[in-house]
Protein backbone atom coordinates (compact mmCIF):
# COMPACT_ATOMS: atom_id res chain seq x y z
CA UNK A 1 0.00 0.00 0.00
CA UNK A 2 0.90 3.38 -0.95
CA UNK A 3 2.50 5.91 1.81
CA UNK A 4 1.70 8.43 1.78
CA UNK A 5 -1.91 7.76 0.14
CA UNK A 6 -1.84 8.77 -3.48
CA UNK A 7 -4.70 11.87 -2.81
CA UNK A 8 -4.80 15.07 -4.15
CA UNK A 9 -2.87 16.40 -0.87
CA UNK A 10 0.13 14.34 -1.50
CA UNK A 11 0.81 14.10 -5.47
CA UNK A 12 3.50 15.81 -7.64
CA UNK A 13 1.86 15.28 -11.36
CA UNK A 14 3.31 16.29 -14.57
CA UNK A 15 1.93 18.39 -17.09
CA UNK A 16 0.12 15.11 -19.41
CA UNK A 17 -1.30 13.52 -16.11
CA UNK A 18 -2.92 17.03 -16.16
CA UNK A 19 -4.23 16.68 -19.41
CA UNK A 20 -5.19 12.99 -18.69
CA UNK A 21 -7.17 13.93 -15.88
CA UNK A 22 -9.13 16.33 -17.48
CA UNK A 23 -9.51 14.57 -20.76
CA UNK A 24 -11.33 11.74 -18.59
CA UNK A 25 -13.61 14.28 -16.96
CA UNK A 26 -14.77 16.00 -19.93
CA UNK A 27 -15.34 12.58 -21.93
CA UNK A 28 -17.09 11.27 -19.45
CA UNK A 29 -19.53 14.58 -19.62
CA UNK A 30 -18.18 17.53 -17.77
CA UNK A 31 -18.26 20.49 -19.82
CA UNK A 32 -15.27 22.21 -20.06
CA UNK A 33 -16.98 25.43 -18.92
CA UNK A 34 -18.06 23.64 -15.76
CA UNK A 35 -14.44 22.81 -14.81
CA UNK A 36 -13.30 26.54 -15.36
CA UNK A 37 -15.94 28.03 -13.51
CA UNK A 38 -14.96 25.40 -10.67
CA UNK A 39 -11.15 26.43 -10.35
CA UNK A 40 -11.83 30.27 -10.84
CA UNK A 41 -14.46 30.40 -7.86
CA UNK A 42 -12.27 28.58 -5.78
CA UNK A 43 -9.39 30.73 -6.72
CA UNK A 44 -11.78 34.24 -6.02
CA UNK A 45 -13.15 32.69 -2.87
CA UNK A 46 -9.29 32.53 -1.46
CA UNK A 47 -8.39 35.36 -2.87
CA UNK A 48 -11.50 37.34 -1.17
CA UNK A 49 -10.09 36.25 2.23
CA UNK A 50 -7.12 37.94 1.59
CA UNK A 51 -6.93 41.58 3.62
CA UNK A 52 -6.58 44.51 2.41
CA UNK A 53 -7.48 43.37 -0.89
CA UNK A 54 -10.44 45.70 -1.27
CA UNK A 55 -8.12 48.83 -0.40
CA UNK A 56 -5.25 47.71 -3.34
CA UNK A 57 -7.55 46.10 -6.26
CA UNK A 58 -6.07 43.37 -8.85
CA UNK A 59 -4.92 43.41 -11.87
CA UNK A 60 -5.19 39.86 -14.08
CA UNK A 61 -2.94 39.47 -16.56
CA UNK A 62 -5.10 37.42 -19.29
CA UNK A 63 -3.44 34.78 -21.33
CA UNK A 64 -4.62 33.55 -24.39
CA UNK A 65 -5.93 30.10 -23.33
CA UNK A 66 -7.63 28.46 -20.44
CA UNK A 67 -5.19 29.87 -17.85
CA UNK A 68 -6.62 32.82 -18.81
CA UNK A 69 -10.38 31.82 -18.76
CA UNK A 70 -9.62 30.66 -15.48
CA UNK A 71 -8.09 34.63 -14.34
CA UNK A 72 -11.28 35.97 -16.09
CA UNK A 73 -13.57 33.80 -13.47
CA UNK A 74 -11.71 35.30 -11.16
CA UNK A 75 -11.84 38.70 -12.14
CA UNK A 76 -15.78 38.94 -12.67
CA UNK A 77 -16.46 37.13 -9.32
CA UNK A 78 -13.84 40.13 -7.45
CA UNK A 79 -15.57 42.63 -9.57
CA UNK A 80 -19.06 41.00 -8.61
CA UNK A 81 -17.73 41.23 -5.13
CA UNK A 82 -16.83 44.84 -4.72
CA UNK A 83 -13.43 44.47 -5.40
CA UNK A 84 -11.54 47.11 -7.76
CA UNK A 85 -10.30 44.65 -10.77
CA UNK A 86 -8.59 45.31 -14.28
CA UNK A 87 -7.47 42.91 -17.39
CA UNK A 88 -4.44 43.41 -18.99
CA UNK A 89 -4.18 40.79 -22.24
CA UNK A 90 -1.52 41.56 -24.84
CA UNK A 91 -3.08 38.83 -27.33
CA UNK A 92 -5.34 39.78 -29.65
CA UNK A 93 -6.89 36.42 -30.47
CA UNK A 94 -8.34 34.05 -27.08
CA UNK A 95 -9.70 30.27 -27.03
CA UNK A 96 -13.11 30.49 -27.59
CA UNK A 97 -13.97 30.21 -23.80
CA UNK A 98 -11.36 32.52 -22.43
CA UNK A 99 -12.83 34.86 -25.63
CA UNK A 100 -16.26 34.36 -24.30
CA UNK A 101 -15.43 35.57 -20.30
CA UNK A 102 -13.58 38.17 -21.79
CA UNK A 103 -16.65 40.10 -23.71
CA UNK A 104 -18.69 39.44 -20.30
CA UNK A 105 -16.19 40.65 -17.87
CA UNK A 106 -15.90 43.84 -20.58
CA UNK A 107 -19.90 43.65 -20.25
CA UNK A 108 -19.59 43.89 -16.39
CA UNK A 109 -17.34 46.55 -16.50
CA UNK A 110 -13.89 45.57 -15.65
CA UNK A 111 -11.66 47.64 -17.84
CA UNK A 112 -8.95 46.41 -20.20
CA UNK A 113 -5.64 48.54 -20.30
CA UNK A 114 -4.57 49.63 -23.48
CA UNK A 115 -1.44 49.83 -22.21
CA UNK A 116 1.47 47.70 -20.57
CA UNK A 117 1.07 48.13 -16.39
CA UNK A 118 3.10 50.09 -14.47
CA UNK A 119 5.26 48.06 -12.65
CA UNK A 120 5.00 50.17 -9.49
CA UNK A 121 1.49 50.10 -9.32
CA UNK A 122 -0.06 49.42 -5.83
CA UNK A 123 -2.75 46.38 -6.85
CA UNK A 124 -1.83 42.87 -6.77
CA UNK A 125 -1.08 41.04 -9.98
CA UNK A 126 -2.72 37.44 -10.30
CA UNK A 127 -0.37 35.90 -13.18
CA UNK A 128 -2.70 34.07 -15.67
CA UNK A 129 -1.24 34.53 -18.77
CA UNK A 130 0.07 30.55 -19.18
CA UNK A 131 -0.50 27.49 -17.52
CA UNK A 132 0.53 23.85 -17.10
CA UNK A 133 2.26 22.58 -19.79
CA UNK A 134 3.72 25.99 -21.26
CA UNK A 135 6.76 25.23 -23.56
CA UNK A 136 7.68 28.53 -24.54
CA UNK A 137 9.91 31.25 -23.43
CA UNK A 138 8.41 34.75 -22.70
CA UNK A 139 8.42 37.28 -25.15
CA UNK A 140 10.71 39.68 -24.56
CA UNK A 141 8.36 42.41 -23.39
CA UNK A 142 6.75 40.34 -21.05
CA UNK A 143 9.86 38.96 -19.66
CA UNK A 144 11.00 42.75 -19.42
CA UNK A 145 7.51 43.75 -17.61
CA UNK A 146 7.61 40.60 -14.83
CA UNK A 147 11.49 41.43 -13.82
CA UNK A 148 10.45 45.59 -13.29
CA UNK A 149 7.34 44.58 -11.29
CA UNK A 150 10.30 42.54 -9.16
CA UNK A 151 12.73 44.64 -9.01
CA UNK A 152 9.75 47.55 -7.81
CA UNK A 153 8.97 44.90 -5.48
CA UNK A 154 5.50 44.54 -6.26
CA UNK A 155 3.42 41.62 -5.39
CA UNK A 156 2.69 38.76 -7.98
CA UNK A 157 0.64 35.82 -7.32
CA UNK A 158 0.79 32.93 -10.08
CA UNK A 159 -2.37 31.24 -11.07
CA UNK A 160 -1.17 27.41 -11.21
CA UNK A 161 2.52 28.63 -11.34
CA UNK A 162 4.57 31.15 -12.95
CA UNK A 163 4.41 32.58 -16.20
CA UNK A 164 7.74 31.15 -18.21
CA UNK A 165 8.56 28.54 -15.44
CA UNK A 166 8.53 24.82 -16.92
CA UNK A 167 5.79 22.99 -14.75
CA UNK A 168 7.49 19.84 -14.97
CA UNK A 169 11.22 20.22 -14.91
CA UNK A 170 10.97 23.53 -12.17
CA UNK A 171 13.09 25.60 -14.64
CA UNK A 172 12.51 28.80 -16.58
CA UNK A 173 11.78 28.52 -20.37
CA UNK A 174 13.94 30.96 -21.12
CA UNK A 175 16.41 33.67 -19.66
CA UNK A 176 13.75 34.27 -16.98
CA UNK A 177 9.98 34.05 -15.76
CA UNK A 178 7.54 35.65 -12.98
CA UNK A 179 8.76 36.43 -9.59
CA UNK A 180 5.74 35.10 -7.77
CA UNK A 181 5.53 35.38 -3.77
CA UNK A 182 2.48 32.83 -3.84
CA UNK A 183 1.19 30.47 -6.35
CA UNK A 184 -2.23 29.43 -6.52
CA UNK A 185 -2.11 25.71 -7.62
CA UNK A 186 -5.35 24.02 -9.11
CA UNK A 187 -6.43 20.36 -8.30
CA UNK A 188 -3.12 18.93 -7.87
CA UNK A 189 -0.06 19.94 -7.07
CA UNK A 190 2.59 20.34 -10.12
CA UNK A 191 6.11 18.53 -9.48
CA UNK A 192 8.21 20.78 -11.24
CA UNK A 193 6.56 23.93 -8.75
CA UNK A 194 8.52 21.57 -5.92
CA UNK A 195 11.97 21.72 -7.03
CA UNK A 196 14.54 23.61 -5.93
CA UNK A 197 15.21 25.23 -9.03
CA UNK A 198 11.83 26.69 -9.02
CA UNK A 199 12.03 27.90 -5.31
CA UNK A 200 12.87 31.28 -6.41
CA UNK A 201 9.59 32.07 -9.11
CA UNK A 202 6.75 29.94 -6.95
CA UNK A 203 6.73 31.82 -3.64
CA UNK A 204 4.38 30.02 -1.27
CA UNK A 205 2.44 27.62 -2.74
CA UNK A 206 -1.66 27.05 -1.90
CA UNK A 207 -3.53 24.17 -3.59
CA UNK A 208 -7.34 25.53 -4.75
CA UNK A 209 -9.20 21.80 -4.22
CA UNK A 210 -10.98 20.73 -7.14
CA UNK A 211 -13.04 18.04 -5.40
CA UNK A 212 -11.43 15.81 -7.88
CA UNK A 213 -13.01 12.18 -8.32
CA UNK A 214 -10.33 10.01 -5.63
CA UNK A 215 -10.44 6.90 -7.92
CA UNK A 216 -9.54 9.08 -11.13
CA UNK A 217 -6.62 10.96 -9.27
CA UNK A 218 -5.18 7.59 -7.63
CA UNK A 219 -5.44 5.63 -11.01
CA UNK A 220 -3.68 8.45 -13.08
CA UNK A 221 -0.94 9.07 -10.49
CA UNK A 222 0.34 5.93 -9.52
CA UNK A 223 3.35 6.13 -11.05
CA UNK A 224 3.77 10.17 -9.77
CA UNK A 225 5.72 11.25 -7.12
CA UNK A 226 4.46 11.36 -3.74
CA UNK A 227 4.83 14.52 -1.37
CA UNK A 228 5.94 14.30 2.07
CA UNK A 229 4.23 16.63 5.08
CA UNK A 230 5.48 16.95 8.20
CA UNK A 231 1.80 15.18 9.06
CA UNK A 232 2.84 12.59 7.32
CA UNK A 233 5.23 10.57 9.92
CA UNK A 234 3.88 6.66 10.52
CA UNK A 235 5.56 4.60 13.06
CA UNK A 236 8.55 3.17 13.56
CA UNK A 237 9.02 -0.35 13.04
CA UNK A 238 8.07 -2.05 16.21
CA UNK A 239 9.99 -4.98 17.88
CA UNK A 240 8.53 -8.14 19.16
CA UNK A 241 7.24 -7.61 22.96
CA UNK A 242 9.64 -10.04 24.25
CA UNK A 243 12.93 -8.49 21.78
CA UNK A 244 16.06 -8.36 23.73
CA UNK A 245 18.53 -5.52 22.74
CA UNK A 246 19.89 -7.84 19.77
CA UNK A 247 15.89 -8.08 18.68
CA UNK A 248 16.06 -4.06 18.03
CA UNK A 249 18.36 -3.77 15.40
CA UNK A 250 22.09 -4.00 15.28
CA UNK A 251 24.29 -1.63 13.50
CA UNK A 252 27.59 -0.70 13.23
CA UNK A 253 28.84 3.09 11.94
CA UNK A 254 32.10 3.49 10.05
CA UNK A 255 32.92 7.02 10.38
CA UNK A 256 34.83 9.94 11.21
CA UNK A 257 38.88 11.07 10.76
CA UNK A 258 41.27 13.42 11.64
CA UNK A 259 40.03 15.97 9.14
CA UNK A 260 36.29 15.59 10.39
CA UNK A 261 36.68 14.22 14.20
CA UNK A 262 32.99 15.14 15.22
CA UNK A 263 31.11 13.23 12.22
CA UNK A 264 31.46 9.63 13.77
CA UNK A 265 29.84 11.61 16.83
CA UNK A 266 27.21 12.96 15.12
CA UNK A 267 26.10 10.11 13.03
CA UNK A 268 26.06 7.89 16.39
CA UNK A 269 23.68 10.73 17.61
CA UNK A 270 21.14 10.30 15.07
CA UNK A 271 21.30 6.55 15.22
CA UNK A 272 20.70 6.37 18.97
CA UNK A 273 17.62 8.48 18.32
CA UNK A 274 15.76 5.99 16.25
CA UNK A 275 15.50 3.56 19.47
CA UNK A 276 17.87 1.05 18.15
CA UNK A 277 18.63 -1.87 20.78
CA UNK A 278 22.80 -2.21 19.64
CA UNK A 279 24.78 -0.11 18.19
CA UNK A 280 28.37 0.04 17.35
CA UNK A 281 30.89 2.55 16.21
CA UNK A 282 34.28 2.08 14.48
CA UNK A 283 36.05 5.29 14.72
CA UNK A 284 39.70 6.48 15.22
CA UNK A 285 41.47 5.48 18.02
CA UNK A 286 41.59 9.30 19.63
CA UNK A 287 37.78 9.50 19.31
CA UNK A 288 36.92 6.49 19.81
CA UNK A 289 38.76 7.20 23.66
CA UNK A 290 36.70 10.15 24.53
CA UNK A 291 33.19 8.48 23.27
CA UNK A 292 32.44 7.13 26.38
CA UNK A 293 32.19 10.27 27.71
CA UNK A 294 28.82 11.26 25.51
CA UNK A 295 27.90 8.00 24.34
CA UNK A 296 28.65 5.78 26.88
CA UNK A 297 26.15 3.07 25.60
CA UNK A 298 27.93 2.41 21.92
CA UNK A 299 30.55 -0.15 21.62
CA UNK A 300 33.84 0.23 19.98
CA UNK A 301 34.96 -1.85 17.28
CA UNK A 302 37.60 -1.98 14.34
CA UNK A 303 36.83 -1.33 11.00
CA UNK A 304 37.88 -4.84 9.77
CA UNK A 305 36.00 -6.41 12.56
CA UNK A 306 33.40 -9.36 10.98
CA UNK A 307 30.17 -8.15 9.50
CA UNK A 308 27.66 -10.86 9.84
CA UNK A 309 26.81 -10.46 13.01
CA UNK A 310 24.78 -6.78 11.90
CA UNK A 311 21.36 -5.81 10.49
CA UNK A 312 23.12 -2.76 8.96
CA UNK A 313 26.26 -0.93 8.40
CA UNK A 314 26.45 2.84 8.05
CA UNK A 315 29.58 3.62 6.36
CA UNK A 316 31.27 6.91 4.99
CA UNK A 317 30.17 9.75 7.77
CA UNK A 318 33.42 11.96 7.51
CA UNK A 319 35.91 9.72 6.77
CA UNK A 320 37.87 11.55 4.66
CA UNK A 321 40.12 11.48 1.55
CA UNK A 322 43.61 12.03 3.18
CA UNK A 323 46.61 10.00 4.72
CA UNK A 324 44.79 7.52 6.43
CA UNK A 325 42.42 5.94 4.38
CA UNK A 326 40.21 3.53 4.98
CA UNK A 327 41.46 -0.13 4.53
CA UNK A 328 40.93 -1.40 0.19
CA UNK A 329 39.21 -4.23 1.16
CA UNK A 330 36.61 -2.78 3.17
CA UNK A 331 34.49 -2.03 -0.17
CA UNK A 332 35.09 -5.33 -1.53
CA UNK A 333 33.60 -6.46 2.25
CA UNK A 334 30.82 -3.97 2.47
CA UNK A 335 29.40 -5.56 -1.46
CA UNK A 336 29.77 -9.00 0.26
CA UNK A 337 27.48 -7.87 3.35
CA UNK A 338 24.37 -9.56 3.30
CA UNK A 339 22.66 -6.78 5.70
CA UNK A 340 21.43 -2.76 4.60
CA UNK A 341 24.30 -0.92 4.12
CA UNK A 342 23.70 2.77 3.46
CA UNK A 343 26.44 4.49 2.14
CA UNK A 344 26.95 8.83 3.04
CA UNK A 345 29.72 11.62 2.31
CA UNK A 346 33.09 9.73 1.80
CA UNK A 347 31.67 6.29 1.27
CA UNK A 348 30.31 7.31 -2.19
CA UNK A 349 32.93 9.52 -2.60
CA UNK A 350 35.38 6.36 -2.32
CA UNK A 351 32.94 4.36 -4.57
CA UNK A 352 33.07 6.59 -7.30
CA UNK A 353 36.53 7.11 -6.97
CA UNK A 354 36.61 3.46 -8.09
CA UNK A 355 34.08 4.07 -11.37
CA UNK A 356 31.33 1.67 -12.65
CA UNK A 357 29.30 2.65 -9.23
CA UNK A 358 25.89 0.97 -10.66
CA UNK A 359 28.06 -2.92 -11.00
CA UNK A 360 29.37 -2.16 -7.78
CA UNK A 361 26.00 -1.03 -6.73
CA UNK A 362 24.03 -4.24 -8.15
CA UNK A 363 27.14 -6.72 -7.09
CA UNK A 364 25.56 -6.14 -3.42
CA UNK A 365 24.17 -8.95 -1.49
CA UNK A 366 22.17 -6.80 0.63
CA UNK A 367 19.71 -3.73 0.71
CA UNK A 368 21.73 -0.25 -0.06
CA UNK A 369 20.64 3.15 0.68
CA UNK A 370 22.70 6.30 -0.97
CA UNK A 371 22.74 9.42 0.52
CA UNK A 372 24.41 11.88 -1.72
CA UNK A 373 24.01 15.48 -1.76
CA UNK A 374 23.95 16.74 -5.98
CA UNK A 375 27.71 16.99 -5.76
CA UNK A 376 28.19 13.56 -4.95
CA UNK A 377 25.84 12.09 -6.76
CA UNK A 378 27.02 13.68 -10.07
CA UNK A 379 30.74 12.06 -9.08
CA UNK A 380 28.66 8.63 -8.76
CA UNK A 381 26.69 8.62 -12.05
CA UNK A 382 28.06 11.16 -14.05
CA UNK A 383 26.02 10.06 -17.13
CA UNK A 384 22.94 11.76 -14.87
CA UNK A 385 24.55 15.22 -14.40
CA UNK A 386 22.35 16.75 -16.14
CA UNK A 387 19.23 15.87 -15.43
CA UNK A 388 16.57 17.07 -12.45
CA UNK A 389 16.41 15.91 -8.97
CA UNK A 390 13.43 13.48 -9.58
CA UNK A 391 14.65 11.95 -12.71
CA UNK A 392 18.49 11.65 -11.47
CA UNK A 393 17.35 9.74 -8.56
CA UNK A 394 15.14 7.86 -9.99
CA UNK A 395 17.88 6.80 -12.98
CA UNK A 396 20.16 6.26 -10.24
CA UNK A 397 17.70 3.63 -8.28
CA UNK A 398 17.42 1.44 -10.96
CA UNK A 399 20.64 1.83 -12.53
CA UNK A 400 22.56 0.58 -9.34
CA UNK A 401 19.29 -1.54 -7.65
CA UNK A 402 19.70 0.54 -4.62
CA UNK A 403 17.41 3.60 -3.22
CA UNK A 404 18.42 6.64 -3.23
CA UNK A 405 18.14 9.83 -1.03
CA UNK A 406 19.18 13.13 -2.79
CA UNK A 407 19.83 15.73 -0.87
CA UNK A 408 18.33 19.39 -1.41
CA UNK A 409 15.77 21.62 0.22
CA UNK A 410 13.20 19.51 -0.66
CA UNK A 411 15.00 16.38 -0.61
CA UNK A 412 14.21 13.45 -3.74
CA UNK A 413 13.83 9.90 -2.24
CA UNK A 414 13.52 7.11 -5.21
CA UNK A 415 13.23 3.34 -5.01
CA UNK A 416 14.55 1.12 -7.38
CA UNK A 417 10.68 0.10 -8.56
CA UNK A 418 10.07 3.01 -9.70
CA UNK A 419 8.09 5.01 -7.25
CA UNK A 420 9.50 8.12 -5.78
CA UNK A 421 8.94 10.64 -2.59
CA UNK A 422 9.54 14.25 -2.52
CA UNK A 423 9.63 16.43 1.19
CA UNK A 424 7.37 19.16 0.37
CA UNK A 425 8.54 21.38 3.61
CA UNK A 426 11.80 22.83 4.85
CA UNK A 427 13.81 25.54 6.83
CA UNK A 428 16.81 27.33 5.53
CA UNK A 429 18.26 27.71 8.72
CA UNK A 430 18.24 24.16 9.07
CA UNK A 431 20.52 23.53 6.28
CA UNK A 432 23.94 23.18 8.50
CA UNK A 433 26.98 21.12 8.32
CA UNK A 434 26.74 17.78 10.03
CA UNK A 435 22.74 17.04 9.58
CA UNK A 436 24.24 14.68 7.04
CA UNK A 437 25.81 12.95 9.49
CA UNK A 438 22.69 12.57 12.18
CA UNK A 439 20.55 11.63 8.88
CA UNK A 440 23.07 8.93 7.88
CA UNK A 441 23.01 7.47 11.58
CA UNK A 442 19.24 7.99 11.98
CA UNK A 443 18.24 6.46 9.09
CA UNK A 444 20.60 3.73 9.09
CA UNK A 445 19.03 3.10 12.54
CA UNK A 446 15.05 2.61 11.30
CA UNK A 447 16.37 0.13 8.69
CA UNK A 448 18.46 -1.99 11.35
CA UNK A 449 14.98 -1.60 13.22
CA UNK A 450 12.56 -2.78 10.86
CA UNK A 451 14.92 -5.73 9.47
CA UNK A 452 15.03 -6.89 13.42
CA UNK A 453 10.94 -6.66 13.08
CA UNK A 454 10.89 -8.83 10.59
CA UNK A 455 10.63 -7.07 7.00
CA UNK A 456 12.20 -8.40 4.12
CA UNK A 457 15.57 -7.16 2.77
CA UNK A 458 13.79 -6.49 -0.29
CA UNK A 459 10.38 -5.33 1.32
CA UNK A 460 9.43 -1.91 -0.51
CA UNK A 461 8.15 -1.19 3.14
CA UNK A 462 11.52 -1.15 4.45
CA UNK A 463 12.98 1.42 2.05
CA UNK A 464 10.38 3.62 2.76
CA UNK A 465 11.79 3.56 6.29
CA UNK A 466 14.48 6.06 4.15
CA UNK A 467 11.87 8.47 2.90
CA UNK A 468 10.90 8.37 6.90
CA UNK A 469 13.88 8.77 7.85
CA UNK A 470 14.06 11.87 5.73
CA UNK A 471 10.65 13.06 6.59
CA UNK A 472 11.24 12.93 10.62
CA UNK A 473 14.65 14.45 10.29
CA UNK A 474 13.36 17.46 7.98
CA UNK A 475 10.58 17.46 11.12
CA UNK A 476 13.09 17.81 13.61
CA UNK A 477 15.25 20.34 11.77
CA UNK A 478 12.13 22.80 11.76
CA UNK A 479 11.14 22.37 14.98
CA UNK A 480 14.78 22.93 15.97
CA UNK A 481 15.22 26.47 13.81
CA UNK A 482 11.31 27.34 15.28
CA UNK A 483 12.99 28.29 17.92
CA UNK A 484 15.84 30.33 16.94
CA UNK A 485 18.46 30.71 13.57
CA UNK A 486 20.70 29.32 15.04
CA UNK A 487 19.24 26.42 16.80
CA UNK A 488 19.03 23.84 14.43
CA UNK A 489 22.98 22.95 15.55
CA UNK A 490 23.05 19.01 14.46
CA UNK A 491 23.13 17.83 17.94
CA UNK A 492 19.73 19.46 18.85
CA UNK A 493 18.36 18.03 15.35
CA UNK A 494 19.55 14.81 17.11
CA UNK A 495 18.00 15.34 20.32
CA UNK A 496 14.73 16.61 18.50
CA UNK A 497 14.54 12.78 16.76
CA UNK A 498 14.73 11.72 20.05
CA UNK A 499 11.64 13.10 21.24
CA UNK A 500 10.20 12.59 18.19
CA UNK A 501 10.77 9.01 18.51
CA UNK A 502 9.77 9.39 22.82
CA UNK A 503 6.47 11.23 21.65
CA UNK A 504 5.17 8.08 19.27
CA UNK A 505 5.46 5.12 21.89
Amino acid sequence: MAWPPADAQHLLVTAAVVRGVEQELFANGLPVAALMEKAGLGIAQRLLATPGLRQRGVLVLVGPGHNGGDGLVVARELQLAGVPVQLWSPFEQHKPLTAGHLRQALWLGIPRLAQEPDPHGPELWLDALFGVGQNRPLTAPIARLFDRRFQAGGECWGLDGPSGLCSDTGQPLGSTAAHCSRSLVVGLWKQGLWQDSALAWVGEQERIDLALPASLVERWGAQQTLGLWGHDNQPSPKPAAAAAKHGRGRLRVIAGSRAYPGAGRLALEGASASGIGWLEGALPAEQAQQLWQVLPHVLLQGRQDPLDRLDAVAFGPGLGLGPDPVDKGMLEALQGFSGLLLLDADGLNRLASQGASGPWLRGRQGPTWITPHRAEFNRLFPELTDLPPLEAAAGAAAEGGAWVLLKGAHTVIASPLGRRWQLLESSPWAARAGLGDVLAGYAAGLGALGLAAGLGPHDPALGQLLALAALRHGLAGRQSAARGEGAASPLAVAQQLAKLEICKK
